[in-house]
């Protein structure tokens, strides 16, 4: 939707470049027009997807076990279920602009946020395993291999983090100039800096055992890339490189257009959203508090298959593992997708939306949103490192 090359057929739609009159305005310059083609289309495909996922979202509540009829519904009428998505779809596109892409924008900045958070959980979860993991076969193996790789990338990922506020102080900031971006840079520096010393506390260690310097090193560089992305967004030609920069007839290339949708801190931020859906949808967590925030549960121990069962498989069947129990909240399920899709609209549009010309903006709004997130994920982080030494009387295991 955001080629140049699928413009031709969007300008067929009701919604396309109209003026105040509601009568279509020949192509006044990519970024006017052109540009909101793209982010008007990804807007209704991204508003389909979330409508159709906070549909089952809404369809699958309190849903026990397989023997409810709604999980057949979940598990299978895939192609009625894919005509629904489509006619949903379809529907979108023919939704007048109006104030549409305004409302919808803030519902993207919410959903956006809350993912952003979920991205956090995970990336946590990933550390404290990952640590815990490769001490457990250091001890087992007597191998001083694995501590040198639990240094390595601790030290890696520490340089990196340190590079990075390098390169945004350079490109981010001017001397006399970009006071907010030389306040957030340095701001969320002391706080990575303030968790790092807080993870290696004799405190916290003793609460804590599998606490220690590669989490926090790991937050600390998703930390820097949040505020990579809400710099990039920042309104101001000074301090920020992204924006495209104008000709003399205040339009802007083709080239720029193109910048404007594909720069680096979207694409890393695509490959990262990708790598986290992955991550929630191929594992369970071996946290149980992770677990039972993300309504999933722990893998259960193998449990000695029954007659039916053991015929089932040797004829190469699958048999229902759910009857007694479904293994993740099918309703949470649908939610997560709802915020993924919210995220994706708001990645894949750059966080911009029309001003008041017409032209696609940066606004402040989407700058203080990753801020924020940026500032709750330490906050988050901080509460798993004192938790134990605050509520004594908890398992935290």
């Amino acid at each position: 939707m955001l080629s140049p090359g699928v413009e031709s057929q969007l300008y067929k739609l009701p919604w396309v470049c109209e003026d105040e009159a509601q009568s279509p305005v020949v192509l006044r310059g990519h970024l006017d027009c052109g540009s909101l083609l793209g982010f008007r289309a990804v807007y209704r495909m991204c508003f389909a997807m979330a409508a159709f996922f906070f549909l089952f979202t809404l369809l699958m509540v309190c849903v026990r076990s397989s023997r409810d009829p709604r999980a057949a519904i979940q598990n299978g009428f895939w192609f009625f279920k894919f005509l629904i998505f489509v006619g949903i779809t379809v529907g979108a596109f023919y939704i007048p602009d109006g104030s549409f892409s305004k409302i919808w924008f803030y519902f993207g900045v919410v959903g956006s946020f809350l993912f952003t958070l979920i991205q956090l959980i995970l990336l946590i979860d990933f550390a404290h395993c990952w640590n815990q993991r490769w001490l457990c076969k250091a001890e087992e193996r007597d191998s001083p291999a694995w501590y040198a790789g639990l240094f390595f990338f601790t030290f890696l990922f520490y340089v990196l983090s340190i590079a990075a506020v390098t390169l945004m102080f350079i490109y981010y900031t001017e001397p006399s100039a970009c006071y907010e971006g030389k306040t957030f840079v340095g701001l969320n520096l002391i706080l990575c800096l303030c968790v790092s010393i807080v993870a290696v506390l004799p405190k916290v260690q003793d609460a804590q055992p599998n606490s220690g310097l590669l989490q926090a090193s790991v937050i600390t560089l998703y930390t820097m890339f949040v505020t990579w992305l809400a710099l990039s967004n920042v309104p101001d030609q000074k301090c920020n490189p992204h924006l495209p920069t104008s000709n003399a007839t205040d339009q802007a290339s083709l080239e720029d257009y193109r910048t404007l949708w594909w720069d680096a801190p979207s694409i890393v931020g695509l490959v990262i959203f990708i790598l986290c859906s992955l991550f929630i949808s191929l594992r369970s967590s071996d946290h149980r508090q992770v677990n039972s925030l993300m309504q999933t549960e722990e893998c259960p121990v193998a449990l000695e298959p029954t007659q039916q069962q053991q015929v089932a498989v040797s004829e190469g069947r699958a048999y229902d593992n759910e009857q007694d129990g479904v293994t993740y909240s099918y309703s949470f399920f649908h939610f997560c997708l709802v915020l993924a899709s919210l995220h994706i609209m708001m990645t894949l549009t750059n966080w911009y939306s029309p001003g008041e010309s017409g032209k696609l903006i940066s606004k402040w709004t989407s700058v203080w949103v990753k801020i924020c997130a940026s500032w709750a994920g330490l906050l988050l982080y901080l509460w798993t490192l004192v938790a134990p030494l605050l509520l004594p009387n908890r398992d935290f295991s």
